[in-house]
């Protein structure tokens, strides 16, 4: 549970950033992102989440 919890603030805190420091750049990107293809943006979050899971795989592994 310590592990989730840090996982998520961790990404609260990335979010966060990328909001208070860019935001007309995440404005940029929405927009792109909103021109894509549904499918190429499942595609895209499949491999976010694909990338996720490795990430998370080799932290476990090295970490171990």
């Amino acid at each position: 549970m310590t592990t989730l919890l840090s996982g998520l603030g961790l990404v609260c805190a990335i979010e966060g950033l990328v909001l208070a420091l860019a935001p007309a750049r995440l404005e940029e990107v929405l927009a792109l992102l909103v021109r894509l293809p549904v499918q190429t943006r499942r595609g895209l979050g499949l491999g976010v989440i694909a990338l996720g899971v490795v990430l998370i795989w080799l932290a476990r592994s090295v970490g171990a």
